[in-house]
């Protein structure tokens, strides 16, 4: 067996496969077209003044984490990292409460929230917690959804247990069907603050959420959630060190223009901006799913098209935000780290209606010098409401001064502390990330999309793979970690222990 393998983009995904598969000798050439590390995990800098570009708040470094079971695998320490046992603040058009790390103490807050459904509440997160749980174990193996071969078919069987059983009936529920079951779904406060957290893990709201994933995605901070000094891009650093330390071979500012095969030596080649040739037996895309067809000659194309067939393009979202440089003294000394921001009455997600945000650490010095801040700010949006020049220079200044009229709700003197704003739209993010339009979260985890209806790491063509958030199991750092993960394991065979 030939043991060379090529990862195209230097995302999280992409590292952790690189990482992993150069622990067992493979020798790996990772190719990262922007001259930053992390992919949507990134980070870019002013001055003295470090800003992450996307995920801010930090999982799986808990004990049976993914991050923590990938590094102590390879045999790394992790990045510094602080437990957040009160996760964000959350403040909805009439009533504010706090995320708290433990179940028990978070359903009180929320009953205290909402007394006249107190009783609903209680039977509703007892079942949220109850198939939240079931899923753990079940994803505890890892194994690979939807299954493509005997193998995966065996381990996933063998990752069940009696219990399992119990999920089936809600294989093809979403979340609205549970708060139905409560009558939970007209009480439009409580419906707002459970959309609130499934946009911004699922990429989607109640309506159409998968039930299993919602669950999942509502008992996920109980796990544990992080603060990360620096950011999260210290996770794609740490791996970065951790392949070079075993003869992985690291090149940023290399774009891949094209994929194709050498049949005669039965090797792939892969072809960068600058006329470089690589040869490899495997190569790992980890990039967005739409980028896959340009990169390969027209006799792959059919195949390439049924791989992604039933995938909309046009479900995937875009994102505004706001990097933002402040003044420590207009920061309200009760402001937490993280902060959800659900402006809209109607309940709407998007646009500036749903704002995340995500404030340094006052002793974080990687980010920011004493007596300063730097606070991310994002809110979903349709890409088509970008699609033309005048569009986009009009739309950008009007949902700036909409998002900062609405973080004024949580720091009032937000204008007069501003030192330096940096609005990022969707180009810059095309720029940043190289993903099309400015896409980002992978596909939103509907029933269409999730699951076993989700797309598979392996690809029609042989030794080709994909990792990152358009796979599964999809979205955030734990998400493409897993799928880097699938990748090593189906080429290698090894397995993470549990």
């Amino acid at each position: 067996m030939d043991h060379s393998v090529i990862v195209v983009g230097g995302g999280i995904g992409g590292l952790t496969a690189a990482a992993l598969l150069g622990s067992e000798g493979f020798r790996v050439q990772i190719l990262e077209a922007s001259r930053e590390w992390g992919g949507c995990s990134g980070k870019f800098q002013r001055g003295n003044v470090v800003y992450p570009v996307g995920a801010t708040l930090g999982m799986g470094f808990e004990t049976g984490g993914i991050h923590q079971r990938i590094f102590s695998y390879l045999g790394i320490i992790p990045p510094p990292h602080l437990p957040l046992e009160q996760v964000m603040d959350v403040h909805l058009p009439h009533v504010s409460l706090t995320f708290h790390r433990d179940r028990e103490t978070h359903v009180n807050e929320l009953k205290k929230a909402f007394p006249e459904i107190a009783n609903q509440i209680d039977y509703y997160f007892k079942e949220v917690y109850k198939v939240a749980k079931e899923i753990r174990h079940l994803m505890g193996a890892m194994p690979i959804l939807p299954p493509q071969t005997v193998k995966e078919w065996k381990e996933l069987i063998l990752s069940l247990r009696p219990e399992s059983m119990t999920l089936i009936p809600s294989l093809n529920k979403n979340m609205l069907h549970l708060l139905k079951k409560y009558s939970l779904h007209t009480h439009l406060s409580f419906k707002h603050f459970i959309d609130g957290q499934l946009i911004d893990s699922m990429q989607v709201v109640s309506d159409q959420c998968s039930l299993l994933l919602g669950c999942l995605a509502l008992d996920i901070y109980h796990e544990g959630a992080f603060y990360l000094e620096g950011g999260l891009f210290h996770i794609a650093y740490s791996l970065l060190d951790a392949a070079e330390s075993e003869g992985v071979k690291a090149s940023l500012g290399r774009k891949v223009v094209g994929i194709d095969r050498d049949d005669q030596n039965h090797q792939w080649m892969v072809f960068d901006h600058r006329g470089n040739e690589y040869r490899a037996n495997h190569v790992i895309c980890n990039l967005p799913v739409q980028t896959l067809e340009p990169l390969f000659p027209s006799k792959y194309v059919p195949k390439i098209k049924r791989y992604l067939q039933g995938k909309d393009s046009k479900a995937v979202w875009g994102t505004m935000s706001l990097y933002i440089l402040l003044k420590e003294e207009v920061i309200p000394q009760s402001l937490p780290l993280f902060s959800q921001l659900c402006t809209s009455s109607r309940g709407n997600m998007t646009e500036g209606d749903h704002l995340f945000l995500s404030l340094s650490h006052p002793e974080d010095r990687q980010r920011a010098p004493e007596g300063f801040r730097t606070l991310t700010v994002s809110t979903h949006t349709k890409l088509d409401n970008w699609n033309t020049k005048e569009k986009y220079d009009s739309y950008k200044s009007l949902l700036l001064q909409k998002m900062l009229t609405a973080i004024e709700s949580a720091i009032p003197s937000i204008r007069e502390g501003i030192v330096e704003i940096f609005p990022g739209a969707p180009k810059a993010w095309e720029r940043f990330t190289g993903r099309p339009g400015g896409i980002v979260g992978g596909f939103p985890q509907t029933k269409e999309h999730a699951m076993f209806n989700s797309l598979s790491h392996r690809t029609p063509l042989r030794n080709i793979w994909v990792c990152g958030d358009s796979v599964f199991p999809g979205a955030g750092t734990i998400g493409v970690s897993v799928s880097g993960y699938h990748v090593f394991h189906s080429i290698t065979g090894k397995k993470l222990s549990l």
